[in-house]
């Protein structure tokens, strides 16, 4: 039954939630996701005393998040934003783009009926059965990406040399970027997800305002959609097997896709299809380094290597969060809900969440049953989990085939983002096999 009375989330706690540097500490964010269990506070209020934002349910429990992350029809990805914004912020993106939360039209925005009509434009060439047709070609530039490390001695950063360019080379090549374009697309990705990070937005001003952020998210965006206009343009003229092909000349009810749909659909490809698989490459390479038993065994039995990718995908759980408003009057875990209400799915608890997870902060490759919630589920399911899982097996066998040994050379550091966060500095020093 739903409680009488709204659950309060602590202030301190409320704060951390909406605070990039609390997820680039990570481990006292932990502690207080922690915290809230011990009071079996899944799901709970969060507001802001000074209305900076929008009050909103913080659900941090995996089976209240799941819950609401398979019910497409109670808790949607729209009319309000699908990531965390302030007013202010909110106000400005209504007024860049006329009306809507949403800088980026894409699946992520979208909920039925448009969205699975969308979805289905590319679902089956995500499906691993035409990924295998990609296999040579995504081992070729693990090759190179490995050929990248070894030149640079024995010592460096292995998010610059392997898992932010990797991931990135991977996609362009499916989307037909031709590769001079490459860091153009990793400065303008860094923009939009690179939030209050400095070193990530690209930006070289420390601390920005809200504000300043969102117009350079705003301008990372005009100019992915003035590229990937021209580009969906030239395929439509010139057809070819890559992906750009098949978004440029698809089908919604017998209409081709208007601009801002197919520019979204090219961005959420582009910009999601690197960040977020660079993120878990460089978790499992950290978990790998400060292990060196566990880097033993799996370089002598490659069975253990699905279990270190999947562990890899939970444990840093690129993606930290989504918003979603309420259709209709519900309750989750306990809590009523109001028709109208905004909730934030924090994937990074649930996927921390003893109940489902036993010892959750240790990286465990052997994990049992590892039902994490880093694609999300249900009908917003994340469409390039085939190809993420991909992309990691390939590159962690040529890993291990050409290393002999892995450590770290440094202290590793975090993004400072509420949305998509991961390793951006990961000091290693290796021997070639």
């Amino acid at each position: 039954m739903a409680t009488t009375a709204d659950r309060i989330i602590p202030d301190e706690i409320g704060r951390a939630v909406i605070d990039p540097n609390a997820y680039a500490a990570w481990d006292p964010l932990l502690d207080q996701f922690d915290a809230l269990r011990a009071e079996d506070l899944t799901v709970g209020r969060v507001t802001s005393s000074s209305d900076l934002h929008e009050p909103f349910w913080l659900v941090t429990g995996f089976d209240e998040v799941m819950a609401a992350s398979k019910d497409n029809a109670t808790f949607l990805n729209h009319p309000k934003s699908s990531v965390f914004t302030l007013r202010s912020t909110d106000a400005l993106a209504r007024a860049i783009t006329g009306g809507s939360p949403h800088l980026v039209q894409s699946l992520v925005q979208m909920d039925a009926p448009l969205h699975p009509k969308l979805r289905r434009l590319t679902q089956e060439w995500f499906m691993p059965k035409n990924l295998r047709n990609l296999e040579d070609r995504i081992r070729c530039i693990a090759n190179t990406a490995v050929d990248r490390l070894l030149a640079a001695g024995g010592e460096g950063d292995f998010t610059k040399l392997v898992s932010s360019p990797y991931p990135l080379h991977v996609v362009m090549q499916i989307l037909g970027v031709p590769e001079e374009d490459e860091q153009r697309m990793l400065v303008l990705t860094q923009q939009m997800f690179g939030g209050q990070d400095e070193e990530l937005n690209q930006s070289g001003i420390k601390d920005l305002p809200p504000e300043m952020i969102t117009q350079i998210v705003a301008g990372a965006v005009k100019d992915f959609e003035a590229y990937f206009t021209a580009l969906a343009a030239h395929r439509r003229q010139n057809p070819t097997d890559d992906l750009a092909t098949v978004i440029a000349n698809g089908l919604i009810d017998g209409a081709p896709l208007d601009d801002r749909d197919t520019a979204g659909y090219y961005i959420i490809a582009a910009s999601a299809g690197h960040d977020t698989t660079s993120a878990s490459t460089a978790g499992a390479m950290l978990a790998l380094a400060r292990d060196p038993e566990q880097f033993a065994r799996v370089k002598a039995d490659r069975s253990l290597l699905p279990g270190i990718v999947e562990e890899a995908i939970r444990w840093t759980t690129p993606v930290q969060h989504f918003m979603r408003t309420a259709s209709t009057d519900t309750e989750l875990g306990g809590q009523a809900i109001a028709a109208g209400d905004w909730l934030m799915l924090n994937y990074v608890a649930a996927n921390h969440d003893p109940a489902q997870f036993p010892d959750p902060r240790r990286f465990d490759a052997a994990r049992e049953g590892n039902r994490h919630l880093a694609f999300g589920a249900g009908a917003h399911q994340c469409l390039g989990l085939h190809l993420a899982r991909l992309e990691m097996r390939i590159l962690f066998e040529v890993l291990l085939d050409r290393l002999q040994s892995v450590e770290l050379a440094g202290e590793p550091a975090r993004a400072k983002s509420v949305f998509v966060g991961g390793l951006k500095r990961l000091p290693l020093r290796w021997a070639a096999a």
